[in-house]
């Protein structure tokens, strides 16, 4: 089972898919408890992984590599697209958010009574592609999964949301396909440009089909590459996200090679690639400008699935800043370290004077998380220990507490059908058990001491005032959005939780408690966990850096 243990997350949930798809009859009941099940199995992985899982490693870890697709074509070499899968201390986290955000967001589907077969294979789907996402170490298997997030997304918005959900469900779906298709295009040119050495001495017959390609012999193969001493029909391009990330794989007068001397419009078409990468990535993160999609999917998509697009889908974009952007282009990277961390910066400062004027829940939420979010790319544009380590932190965190803080918003929309702050007012009074935890919600995402909001933010922040390369006046007008975090997440639980009860419906004021009930046992179970863990994260900040640290410093050693 171990071999293979990264297959079986993402088989589950695609398997669980099906068997929804063709399950006999009409029984949502059925449909459910497949989810579930599928959902339970993959926890069940994951601490399977996690028991397996070497801290103390920095490689890659539980790989598995099949060759998929193996095509020559004459003068233009061979194609070469492998079926591989591992982790490492920087994706590994995120497989472990990804399953329980996930868990929790199938839970919060149980009341959809709406086409219930369609939307758990779909959510099933959703489930394995962005699983596949944090797995994949081939930019070919990557980008399909990337891709095929969309499809289920669009539809869980377009058929299950709020009244302009086809609108919001379009705008996230052309707002992220055109970022991925400038990912496209730089895969394809990365392709072009890089071969896989290993398949190559193969071919050329330095090395034979069962030997072991040790580094002496990568080595003689890259020199004969610079050379120009094998033939281009014996070249095996490749994806492999380890070969791209390896400057001495680069054909010598490719478009994409450290030498290249292409320009477009007197810019270095590596220059280019790089913020074509870092746009497409950058829509999913989002990082303003390219954010607007968000607020509106958020406001209409269901509970469950904000609960999902906040505590995950986000992260594929800072995971990509990591893996890709940076991985691939580190000179380019380094040289942009300025403009990605002002990016960065306006991100945490416009969210945050967003979230401020809000009068939605739901869009309070949303803005807040492009504001956090702002500190992932300012933690990765640092190119520092503490800020990576910030910043996959800070995923992890706002992973947690977006999804706590969705659910929390779903509960007063469930009752009322109604999200106004304004509308809302003493609710200890009749809701003290989600009082409490609302508190917590808000506490820990304004980044009080004690929760999981504090650490990454710290961390982020630590990394850029450490880093060579950044202006101090950056990390330091950062710190503003922690002081509107604290001013929106207080004025709204003061505005709502505060005073005599009562809310207001169909523009009439009510005091009377019957639709404003406490916390059911399904929604407790829900929240308390995801409570415990940012508490945990907050005083225990080790269960997550000694996973990380390990890597992210052997990541940026290599970089330099």
């Amino acid at each position: 089972m171990i071999d293979h243990i990264l297959t079986l997350l993402i088989a589950i949930p695609l398997l669980g898919a099906l068997a929804v798809a063709v399950w006999p009859g009409e029984r949502p009941e059925n449909y459910r408890m497949i989810a579930l099940v599928a959902l339970l199995l993959e926890i069940l992985v994951a601490i399977s992984m996690y028991a397996f899982f070497d801290k103390q490693q920095s490689g890659f870890q539980l790989g598995e590599s099949v060759d998929w697709i193996t095509l020559p074509i004459g003068s233009l070499g061979i194609v070469s697209i492998d079926y591989a899968l591992a982790v490492d201390g920087i994706s590994f986290p995120l497989v472990l958010l990804a399953v329980i955000v996930l868990f929790v967001g199938v839970i919060s589907s149980w009341n959809i009574g709406k086409r219930t077969r369609g939307y758990f294979a779909l959510y099933l789907l959703l489930t394995g592609s962005v699983i596949g996402c944090f797995l994949a170490q081939d930019f070919f298997l990557f980008y399909l999964f990337f891709e095929f997030m969309l499809l289920p997304m669009y539809f869980l918005i377009g058929l299950w949301g709020g009244p302009r959900r086809e609108y919001a469900a379009l705008k996230f779906f052309v707002y992220t396909f055109l970022g991925s298709l400038l990912i496209l295009i730089v895969m394809i040119c990365l392709y072009l440009s890089a071969i896989d050495p290993v398949e190559t001495a193969r071919v050329v017959g330095v090395l034979g089909l069962e030997d072991i390609a040790t580094k002496d012999i990568i080595l003689q193969l890259q020199q004969w590459l610079a050379e120009g001493k094998i033939a281009p029909e014996q070249l095996v391009h490749t994806f492999r996200f380890a070969y791209l990330a390896d400057a001495g794989n680069y054909i010598p007068g490719s478009v994409l090679s450290v030498a290249s001397d292409f320009y477009i419009l007197d810019i270095p078409v590596r220059l280019l690639a790089f913020w074509f990468l870092f746009i497409g990535f950058a829509v999913k993160l989002p990082v303003v400008p390219v954010h607007t999609w968000l607020p509106d999917a958020h406001v209409e998509a269901p509970t469950p699935i904000s609960v999902v697009l906040a505590g995950i889908l986000l992260k594929i974009g800072g995971y990509g800043f990591i893996r890709i952007v940076d991985g691939f282009f580190p000179v380019e990277a380094q040289y942009s370290i300025i403009p990605l961390a002002v990016l960065g910066m306006i991100s945490i400062v416009y969210g945050g004077f967003n979230a401020l004027g809000q009068s939605d829940l739901k869009k309070m939420i949303a803005y807040s998380s492009v504001s956090h979010m702002g500190f992932v790319l300012l933690g990765i544009a640092a190119f520092t220990a503490e800020g990576i380590n910030g910043a996959i932190y800070q995923m992890v965190s706002h992973g947690v507490l977006s999804a706590m803080l969705f659910l929390l918003a779903g509960v007063v929309y469930d009752r009322t059908h109604d999200r106004k702050i304004e509308n809302y007012r003493g609710l200890i009074s009749v809701m003290p058990r989600y009082t409490v935890l609302t508190g917590i919600a808000f506490f820990a995402s304004l980044g009080l001491p004690g929760f999981s909001g504090f650490v990454g933010e710290l961390f982020t922040l630590m990394g850029a005032f450490q880093s060579d390369n950044l202006p101090v006046w950056i990390p330091a007008l950062s710190t503003l959005g922690i002081v509107l975090a604290a001013a929106y997440f207080l004025w709204t639980y003061q505005r709502m939780f505060f005073g005599s009860f009562w809310y207001k419906n169909d523009n009439a004021t009510h005091t009377t408690t019957h639709i404003l009930t406490d916390l059911t046992s399904r929604e407790t179970w829900l929240l308390v966990p995801l409570a415990i863990l940012t508490l945990l994260l907050g005083i225990l900040p080790g269960l997550l850096f000694d996973i990380t640290g390990p890597t992210v410093q052997a990541w940026i050693e290599g970089l330099r």
